[in-house]
Parts: C-alpha cells; sequence; structure tokens
C-alpha cells in the first residue's frame, strides 16, 4: 500500500499527518481500543507493502508488522474506552473517546488527521474520513494493526480472568461459541451490556 492520501497532504504543507483507525465496535465484550500511526514524509521501506487492513492479515502478520509500525513510525499510540463508557454512552461516542485519548497521548502534535469513517468534532485540527480508510490510506492501515493487536492481547489476557467465553479466541466477538457460553453462564463484567445479544442473556 502506498502513502496516497499522506503524500498529497504532505505536499500541502501537512507535515505531521496521522491515521486513525478503531477495532471492537461490534464486539459483544471489552473495550474499544483506537490506534493511531505518524509515518515519517521521508518514511519508505519495503515492508509498508505488506500492510494491509488489519481484517485481511493473519495474527503472525498483524504481530510482525505491529513491531515494524511502532518501531520505525514517527509516533504511534493507542487509546480505549471502556465497557462501562460504551455503556454510558454507546458505541459511537465511546469510539471517538479511544481515538481522542489515542490522539492526546502521541508525542508529536498531528496537524491533519485521517480518520476510517469517522469525524472528531471535539478536536480542532483539519482531519478527514475515508470510507474504507483501512483498505485505502496507509497511515490508517497501519492504525488498524496497531489497534487489533493490542485489543487482541487484552483479550487474550482477560480469558484468564474470565474463563468459559473463550475470549482468547473470539476476542469478544459475537460468534457461535461466544454466544452459547452467553446462554449457558450469562454475562460477565467484560460484557457490554447495552448490545442486545448480551441484554437478552
Amino acid at each position: 500500500m502506498r502513502a496516497v492520501f499522506e503524500q498529497e497532504l504532505w505536499g500541502n504543507g501537512y507535515g505531521v499527518v496521522a491515521g486513525v483507525d478503531e477495532v471492537g465496535r461490534g464486539a459483544l465484550a471489552g473495550p474499544v481500543v483506537a490506534g493511531v500511526v505518524v509515518l515519517s514524509p521521508y518514511f519508505d521501506e519495503p515492508w509498508l507493502e505488506r500492510v494491509r487492513d488489519s481484517k485481511e492479515l493473519r495474527p503472525r502478520q498483524r504481530q510482525e508488522l505491529s513491531k515494524l509500525i511502532q518501531g520505525q513510525a514517527l509516533a504511534s499510540g493507542v487509546g480505549l474506552a471502556s465497557v462501562e463508557e460504551i455503556d454510558k454512552g454507546g458505541i459511537l461516542p465511546a469510539t471517538r473517546l479511544a481515538m481522542e485519548r489515542a490522539i492526546s497521548g502521541l508525542t508529536v502534535g498531528p496537524q491533519y488527521l485521517l480518520i476510517d469513517y469517522l469525524k472528531l468534532p471535539r478536536l480542532p485540527i483539519p482531519q478527514r474520513g475515508i470510507v474504507h480508510g483501512d483498505r485505502l490510506c496507509l497511515s490508517i492501515a497501519c492504525a488498524s494493526i496497531v489497534a487489533k493487536v493490542s485489543r487482541d492481547q487484552m483479550m487474550v489476557e482477560m480469558d484468564v480472568h474470565y474463563p468459559g467465553y473463550s475470549f482468547a479466541q473470539n476476542k469478544g466477538y459475537g460468534t457461535p461459541a461466544h454466544l452459547q457460553a452467553l446462554g449457558h453462564l450469562g454475562p460477565c463484567l467484560l460484557h457490554r451490556y447495552s448490545f442486545a445479544p448480551v441484554g437478552r442473556a
């Protein structure tokens, strides 16, 4: 994948362009996690050609790329919104909150934001929401990988604390096995009670 969107912005004088994406919006359990990645205008590594939307990569590929991205990007980070925040305010506000937190933790201040689908009206930073941004925009795809690896690791760790739901395998998404476990065990503290399948359980 090539930095087409970023190159246009770099050419227009925006030196610090951040790509932003989230993972976990559709899950029944666990936080929603946002990733943010700032690539240098002079950054041109061969492995960038392997970057894709995180959903199109195998776990081992994501983990390898996440290390490369975080090690060589100008800046990167993650932010999350908790299950409690999702249930209290809704998934869309929680997603924006996770993105805002990821951006606020950057070591450099972004001059422009490229975001998958969404915009962040509370941030006074020029920005663009790109439909299918994780498939079309390099820095957004990088952000999706960083966020996915981070959230997956969280859910693997939570599987130890909340056994029986197979969080290490389903990462909180509503797989048949997860729904079956919900029916047998009922929800745990990691579940989003505002989501219909959990509420029914």
